[in-house]
């Protein structure tokens, strides 16, 4: 009657140095938890550093002025063609649009409504920089209304002011229907134009008007040929990229800090994540080779019993199989376990670190599960080839 593995299990003296297997185990445990936790919080990183800015077909904007010290306060310190141009040729930047001001005087006033009258300044941005375009935000010559973009944080400031002054506050669809008066005023002339907010924008900082109005009105009002940006937006992937923010800071240009707030600090945190993600592997590494150094002590002290299965025709093939089996089960709930921990860490990290912020999800990523089955799989064909190994020593 052929032997079964639970007849000769008897025979192999596992119970030798089993400080070194549970050592293994502990440091395979310590290793995958470090690997697979260090990958989540890449993902939740990246998911992070893509809500930092407002995003259109996939492209971050934000906005780009030059830094004012007290060295160059009494320079030009606005964008040259030439200055746009290098922004437009660097790889990691797609496409960059000067925000056209005007050179020209202009009061605004809202009739009965907002009974006040003040000095503002309008720019015109290339539309595809723009995040909410609607189809009217045109004008032509002789057009005698001008559609305005306003800002959001400009509506935001205006309600928080407005009681101090007496003034009504206004909701979007309120402020829409304001009929608002612009006397644009140039050396050359002065002209009143009626206007009307036709969209908000969260993205642009600024009163937008069509280019062909801020143009004409800066050649035709003020004699204006050609009028240079103080600010730039630029189209970019990535608005954190660490190269992009270099680029910027060596050439002395300053971006938005809030767009960015991660992307300062990205490099670090990677890096950090990185040599997590490294000890991780080496650990696992270190507890696969204990473990094989249990393997052969156990296998040299069972020596003598298993070179008599092997004389009786036991196939060394079956003996491999049949020892390495024993430890597979306890391989699948070592990275269980770790997993299980992760997706803990994970939880917590939502819900008590971010404050349940909707970017990032409560759960695991889907690769960190196909990580951790490939790492059972890996370890239990590393532990067969082991043993395997071992056993046709013998034979």
């Amino acid at each position: 009657m052929p032997l079964t593995y639970k007849t000769i299990k008897p025979l192999l003296l596992t119970g030798t140095n089993a400080a070194s297997r549970w050592f293994s185990y502990i440091g395979l445990g310590i290793g995958v938890l470090l690997l697979l936790s260090s990958l989540q919080m890449f993902f939740n990183i990246q998911s992070l550093l893509k809500k930092t800015s407002i995003r259109k077909n996939g492209f971050d904007y934000v906005s780009v002025t030059k830094l004012i010290t007290n060295d160059n306060m009494g320079q030009d310190n606005r964008f040259s063609p030439a200055d746009i141009a290098e922004l437009k040729a660097t790889p990691f930047i797609d496409d960059a649009a000067p925000l056209i001001p005007n050179r020209f005087k202009v009061v605004a006033s809202a009739g009965d409504m907002i009974p006040f009258a003040s000095d503002i300044f309008i720019e015109a941005l290339d539309n595809s920089f723009i995040d909410t375009v609607p189809p009217n935000f045109t004008w032509s010559e002789g057009q005698a209304s001008v559609p305005i973009i306003f800002s959001s944080d400009f509506l935001e400031m205006y309600n928080v002011f407005a009681p101090s002054y007496g003034l009504p506050q206004m909701s979007t669809a309120t402020a829409s229907n304001v009929s608002i008066t612009l006397r644009c005023e140039g050396k050359l002339g002065e002209q009143v134009f009626r206007a009307n907010i036709v969209a908000f924008s969260d993205r642009v900082n600024s009163l937008l008007a069509p280019k062909t109005f801020v143009d004409w009105a800066n050649k035709t009002l003020e004699g204006a040929e050609e009028t240079k940006a103080s600010r730039v937006y630029i189209k970019t992937k990535d608005a954190n990229n660490n190269e992009l923010i270099e680029f910027l800071e060596n050439k002395h240009y300053r971006i938005n800090k809030d767009k960015t707030a991660f992307g300062r600090s990205k490099q670090i945190l990677q890096g950090i994540i990185t040599g997590l993600g490294v000890f991780g592997i080496l650990v696992i590494v270190l507890a696969l080779m204990l473990f094989s150094f249990y393997l052969q002590l156990v296998i040299a002290r069972s020596k003598d019993s298993l070179q008599l299965l092997l004389t009786l025709g036991y196939s060394p093939s079956w003996l491999s199989k049949n020892v390495a089996r024993q430890f597979i089960p306890v391989y699948i709930l070592v990275v269980l376990f770790a997993l299980l921990l992760t997706q803990g860490m994970q939880w917590i990290f939502h819900h008590f670190v971010m404050y349940d912020r909707p970017e990032l999800s409560s759960f695991l990523h889907w690769s960190i599960i196909v990580i951790a089955l490939l790492l059972i799989i890996l370890s239990v064909i590393t532990n067969f080839r082991m043993v395997r190994k071992l056993l046709f020593k013998l034979y």
